[in-house]
């Protein structure tokens, strides 16, 4: 069984709090293939990381914490970004007009932008020396292809074989993995779960890029949900931060929500 989780709003949508709670109520693994946090606005989560020479994030740790064995944030987060903000005009190497990125954690190797200055403690803490460099959109497309692309299929391979996974995404992106079929979604925001077919969300995502293989841009939860009717509506209650750091009041929390999710994953199949 594979639950995604999405996400309505870019930020602080509740995704990870929902993830954790129902990784306690189903006992799954948690996976997040792509993550990223802003060394200026998330510094305290990129000093955490890079004092042992890591790049990872706050949620895959949570998401690590609160799956059964014990992995590593990196084993269930392939890529990591880690951005900075851009003041002024400029697009920069990914388009972006309001940040840039500095370096990217593929597996165990790094992508670093050579466009940009590097923060001299990102260049201390991190293993940079081997690192591939890359100066121009072209050449960044060209490493994602030979970097990102195998690291997402190893782990799409691996969701696959598992018993029981919960994958969350990232931002307001309606899905991770373009191969990833889930058996039910649940698009979290403030206030609310959304809960839709598996199946139905992935054809609403093909739709939404023109159809398997035609699309190369991200499918935004907006354009997939205005797709498909949602099979159930839960409201969700504001939970206190003692709450929302315990797996085990998330699940009781929102159990209703989770009900109806496991159950549209059931009833699809």
């Amino acid at each position: 069984m594979t639950l995604l989780v999405a996400g309505s709003e870019r930020v602080d949508a509740g995704k990870t709090t929902f993830s954790v709670g129902l990784l306690e109520r189903t006992g799954a693994v948690g996976y997040k293939p792509r993550a990223g946090n802003d060394y200026w606005h998330d510094h305290d989560d990129w000093e955490r990381a890079s004092a042992d020479g890591r790049l990872y994030g706050k949620d895959a740790k949570r998401l690590v914490g609160a799956s059964p064995g014990d992995a590593d944030p990196e084993d269930v987060n392939p890529i990591h970004r880690l951005w900075h903000p851009s003041p002024g005009s400029g697009a920069g190497i990914l388009g972006s007009e309001d940040r840039e990125f500095l370096v990217d954690r593929v597996g165990d190797q790094f992508v670093v932008n050579e466009t940009v200055s590097l923060p001299d403690d990102v260049r201390n803490r991190l293993p940079l020396v081997n690192a591939h460099t890359v100066s121009s959109l072209d050449e960044f497309n060209e490493a994602m292809a030979r970097l990102h692309v195998p690291a997402l299929h190893s782990l799409a391979s691996e969701i696959e074989a598992a018993q029981r996974a919960v994958v969350e995404s990232y931002g307001d992106v309606a899905r991770p993995l373009a191969d990833l079929a889930p058996d039910a979604v649940a698009v979290v925001e403030p206030t609310r779960a959304r809960i839709y077919d598996g199946d139905r969300y992935a054809k609403a995502c093909e739709v939404a890029t023109g159809g398997p293989g035609t699309g190369q841009l991200e499918e935004r939860v907006g354009s997939v949900v205005d797709l498909v009717e949602s099979a159930a509506t839960v409201q969700l209650p504001a939970l206190a931060a003692d709450q929302r750091s315990d797996s085990e009041a998330v699940a009781d929390a929102y159990e209703p929500a989770y009900d109806a999710l496991l159950g549209t994953a059931f009833d699809g199949e």
